[in-house]
């Protein structure tokens, strides 16, 4: 889901401009950043499942991906872009840091915890969308899609001239981007 996750950054950049489009960038998959050196440290890990591929893994990510760090911290996230982006770029960042776990929540198999360390013994959660690849790849590629359009309605409908051409290009390059990191997930492994 890395390229669902970046089409939502793009969208919300298009109604948050003065939040910088890195910021939501690294929000959007902060619980991923999180989640890197605790697999490097053997505290979470990675299970292939169906062969690998494309959404052929069950996260054990109870720590970085459980129900209550994600909304910690996206409630951090947010209160440090509050300082910088002011009330609205605070509520950006903490709503686009949250929507990680919702659409990992959809795409994921029953592998999220709620409570930190997967503690209580709650039920794991996880609609299981990967099990459907062809599904799950619609659905990245709609939050590309809807991304895209909305970061290019947000640029270049203001840019007049010289700058309207740039405009274009980098709403163009963003939506190339954005198919990229689609293609390097379903075909990269």
């Amino acid at each position: 889901m890395l390229a669902g996750h970046f089409g939502v950054a793009a969208a919300v950049k298009a109604k948050t401009p003065e939040v910088p489009l890195w910021a939501l960038m690294l929000s959007t998959q902060l619980l991923d950043v999180v989640f890197v050196p605790l697999l490097i440290a053997g505290v979470e890990s990675l299970e292939p499942v169906d062969g690998g591929g494309y959404g052929g893994v069950v996260i054990h990510a109870n720590y970085s991906h459980s129900f209550i760090s994600a909304f910690f911290m996206s409630i951090l996230a947010g209160l440090i872009a509050l300082r910088f982006w002011g009330k609205r770029g605070g509520i950006a960042i903490s709503s686009v840091v949250f929507s990680h776990w919702l659409l990992d929540l959809l795409v994921h198999r029953a592998d999220m915890a709620i409570l930190l360390g997967a503690a209580g013994n709650f039920p794991l959660l996880g609609f299981g969308l990967w099990k459907f690849p062809i599904i799950s790849i619609v659905v990245e590629l709609a939050l590309i899609i809807f991304g895209s359009i909305l970061y290019h309605r947000s640029l270049v409908p203001k840019a007049k001239g010289k700058q309207r051409k740039y405009a274009i290009a980098v709403s163009g390059l963003m939506a190339v981007l954005l198919t990229l990191s689609l293609v390097t997930s379903v075909f990269g492994g």
